[in-house]
């Protein structure tokens, strides 16, 4: 095997699903902006940090799944001896630690959100996600990505729990139907993820009580209106869009394709949620720059499978 075909760029792209990190930023930035303050440098060190910490669970998780990967997805990088797993292992430990020491430079409140969050992904890949507690891990970890972006600007993620709880809410919906992928899965998970879609977009209709509106937000309601208020609404159904379709297919035929593009589906409706969160919270820039996002991701999709 030559070195471009063993421990290649593509090899790593597709062990660290590159397309999904474009879901990660608009964590921190729903986060920060349900605080008072303007996202700045710690907002930067807090979105570097749970990038880190991200792909630090991507590579854990097919170290952790290498036996299981060999028999139902021999294609990917471990089974198929593109990446060593020890490598996989090694690059998971130094993401954690690179991670963690970004979130210090962010802020003592924040190192005290990611140390949880770093504990819950490595809980998470090896051992909780093939328990019945898998999925409220994955919903856990997302939420405290959300709160990271609070704690990096104020100190402060009690404004930034009705937030948290909408992300992290999707997100287990999002890992439940992503059980039983390769296999199959069931129609009462698709209706209950279908299900799920709409209540969450229902929450993104309510301004989060206690929510400080950001500065810029503030100037713009200053003549009468609220800008953010048809954006939200813009975004929500945006959000409903791209995870409700599949989720109804999955409904209907839960094959394994089909039940594989509603996982893809709720990951992709990550970042138009995201950008829900941000325009519920009065912050439309940071909403919009979520929201672009989106394209960017759907172009690497296209290279790399996010699942």
């Amino acid at each position: 095997m030559t070195g471009e075909e063993r421990g290649g760029v593509s090899a790593w792209a597709e062990l660290l699903r590159l397309p999904a990190l474009f879901t990660v930023p608009g964590d921190v930035l729903a986060g920060a902006a349900t605080v008072p303050g303007r996202p700045g440098p710690h907002t930067l060190w807090a979105i570097a940090s749970s990038l880190c910490l991200y792909e630090a669970g991507m590579a854990l998780n097919d170290w952790a799944d290498r036996a299981e990967d060999a028999a139902e997805r021999p294609h990917r990088p471990l089974p198929s001896g593109r990446i060593h797993p020890t490598a996989a292992l090694t690059a998971a430990c130094a993401l954690t630690a690179t991670g963690l020491a970004l979130a210090a430079r962010a802020g003592r409140r924040a190192l005290t959100v990611a140390a949880p969050l770093a504990a819950t992904v490595w809980a998470y890949d090896l051992g909780l996600k093939r328990t019945p507690a898998g999925p409220a891990a994955m919903g856990t970890a997302r939420a405290l990505d959300l709160l990271l972006g609070a704690a990096a600007v104020s100190g402060r993620v009690r404004p930034a729990l009705s937030s948290a709880a909408l992300l992290g809410t999707h997100t287990l919906a999002v890992t439940t139907v992503s059980r039983h992928e390769t296999q199959g899965g069931s129609p009462l998970t698709a209706l209950t993820a279908l299900a799920t879609t709409g209540a969450l977009v229902r929450g993104l209709s309510r301004r989060p009580s206690g929510t400080q509106v950001s500065s810029t937000a503030r100037q713009l309601t200053s003549y009468g209106h609220e800008p953010a208020h048809p954006l939200r609404a813009a975004l929500a159904v945006a959000y409903a869009a791209t995870a409700a379709r599949p989720y109804f297919h999955a409904v209907l035929n839960p094959s394994p394709p089909l039940t594989q593009k509603a996982v893809g589906g709720g990951i992709r409706a990550t970042i138009p949620l995201q950008a829900a969160l941000s325009a519920r919270a009065g912050a439309p820039v940071s909403a919009l720059i979520t929201a672009a996002l989106a394209p960017l991701a759907a172009r690497f999709a296209k290279k790399v499978s996010v699942t």
